[in-house]
């Protein structure tokens, strides 16, 4: 079973701090991203796996989608978002990723955001969602990109001159890692692009498009933090398809 961080009091406290949890899509600097990379939702039926708060279920639903099932390991997730979805075609379900299998032929998009790099056995989970999805249905989801997270200790370094350095090591080396994030020993599990990316192909999709999110010149002006964001990639973005 998954590590359910998550429903950690002191980690689910200064999780909700963060800006893309108090000001939902609009806090999350990758969401125009994403948004381009989604096919078109009216009329379909969704997967959101890490749903979270349920901010892109509810999104989804907005844009026409038939209807929303949102899976989440955490029950202090799930229970906000059932307090703030009022939709009857919203459904959400306390899940672990690690174990979930989802009915043959039943979805037309599988969404994630920032969920798998939580999974043990990803080659399984690709595997159940691609059953899971109609021929041709489609799977976008955005992970910590492999060079952020291969780190025994991600952080950023200084080097002689001052400028800020993000440390790789251990890339080659798959498997877990252990991070202090709100709380210590948050587990996360690394794989290289190329184990992620093959393992979409061996399980029978074809990859679409593949992003690593960068900020925008217009977002750098609107909050400069983000402008060390340039210095290393901090999330994949994907998007394919079943054949």
């Amino acid at each position: 079973m998954a590590q359910n961080i998550y429903d950690d009091p002191k980690f689910f406290a200064g999780y909700s701090q963060l800006p893309r949890q108090v000001h939902g899509l609009k806090g999350a600097p990758e969401w125009n991203a994403i948004k381009a990379m989604l096919p078109p939702l009216e009329g379909k039926r969704v997967a959101d796996l890490g749903c979270g708060f349920g901010w892109a279920s509810r999104w989804m639903r907005q844009q026409g989608a038939a209807s929303v099932m949102g899976y989440d390991l955490s029950e202090k997730m799930i229970g906000r978002a059932r307090a703030d979805t009022d939709d009857e075609a919203i459904h959400y379900r306390i899940a672990d990723l690690d174990r979930l299998e989802l009915p043959v032929d039943s979805f037309d998009l599988v969404y994630s955001a920032l969920a798998f790099h939580y999974v043990a056995d990803f080659d399984r989970l690709v595997g159940m969602m691609h059953r899971a999805l109609t021929l041709g249905g489609a799977l976008v989801f955005t992970i910590e990109h492999p060079i952020f997270m291969a780190a025994s200790q991600p952080d950023w370094i200084e080097d002689e001159q001052g400028r800020k350095i993000w440390p790789v090591n251990g890339y080659s080396i798959e498997g877990e890692r252990r991070t202090n994030w709100f709380v210590d020993g948050v587990l996360k599990y690394h794989r290289t692009m190329g184990t992620t990316l093959n393992t979409l192909i061996r399980q029978g999709f074809q990859i679409d498009r593949i992003e690593e999110f960068a900020p925008t010149t217009a977002q750098i002006s609107e909050n400069p933090g983000l402008a060390e964001e340039l210095e290393r990639p901090m999330m994949l973005l994907v998007s394919a398809h079943t054949t």
